[in-house]
């Protein structure tokens, strides 16, 4: 498996003295996603938790609903100079009835970890048909318990805490209780982990759960918290114009700027007590 962290040397400013130093940094390594041997995507991710990226990305593009869509996962053709696996190519079979990925949406699946998915050719080809519809989901969540989420979420943030350089998601009941946090130097690649974990659980739509991100609310995330049926999405900064749009048309509660005890609501406020 590749390393999550790698050291690297440093030259240390501080108060008018200078020192080197080693330092640890968030490991940014490219996966290709295969299916059916085809390649379909190239992400740059932290290396761990890669099946459950594979899960989650292809629960979240609308390809599956259901672990028992996928035969296997498997490593395969990575070697570096020395020709050893870098474990940097996934491929994953579909199970018998399961329609591969649409060739003829005209979009780029090459992916950073800044962005997600880019170059994709309308607004159109994103607006995936939902599986689970989260509009239908009665849940309720308290304002202490959203506000009690960024700290619970940094607390589980086991690589961020050496590094300071990893996105993290998790998913909580809407007590509180954290299910899953995944870390990644990609937002997206975070949520894929972490609806890619709930999928291999079977928990999958995630009704009656909350998406905390620690970065902003991406259309990209609004339109993952739709494909894996969640109702409530909180990030620790802003929303962009077309996440809450997205996240109205959807059924998603969207809050942002989750800090301290305030925050604002943008969507579907209905669920928060008190609103």
């Amino acid at each position: 498996m590749g390393r999550v962290t790698v050291r690297r040397p440093v030259l240390r400013f501080a108060e008018g003295t200078t020192r080197r130093r080693q330092d640890s940094l968030a490991a940014e390594e490219p996966l290709e996603l295969r299916v059916d041997g085809r390649a379909l995507a190239v992400t740059m991710r932290t290396p761990g938790h890669d099946v459950e990226l594979a899960h989650g990305f292809l629960l979240t593009e609308g390809v599956i609903g259901a672990a028992a869509d996928v035969v296997t996962a498997r490593y395969c053709d990575g070697v570096d100079e020395e020709g050893r696996n870098t474990y940097n190519v996934l491929d994953v079979a579909l199970a018998p009835g399961v329609e591969p990925p649409d060739t003829g949406v005209e979009r780029n699946f090459y992916t950073t970890s800044s962005c997600g998915v880019c170059g994709k050719a309308a607004l159109d080809a994103v607006k995936l048909k939902t599986r689970f519809s989260p509009a239908a989901d009665g849940c309720v969540v308290s304002p202490e318990t959203l506000t009690a989420l960024p700290d619970l979420l940094r607390e589980r943030q086991r690589v961020f805490s050496s590094t300071g350089g990893l996105h993290a998601a998790g998913v909580f009941t809407t007590e509180g209780e954290p299910l899953v946090v995944r870390e990644d130097v990609g937002r997206h690649n975070a949520v894929d982990k972490a609806t890619g974990w709930a999928l291999l659980e079977g928990r999958v739509p995630l009704a009656g759960s909350v998406l905390m991100v620690s970065g902003r609310a991406s259309f990209e995330l609004v339109q993952k918290a739709a494909m894996a049926g969640i109702p409530v999405l909180a990030a620790v900064s802003a929303p962009s114009s077309l996440a809450a749009e997205l996240a109205e048309e959807q059924g998603i509660t969207l809050v942002g700027f989750l800090r301290g005890s305030s925050m604002n609501v943008y969507t579907h406020a209905e669920r928060i007590t008190g609103c």
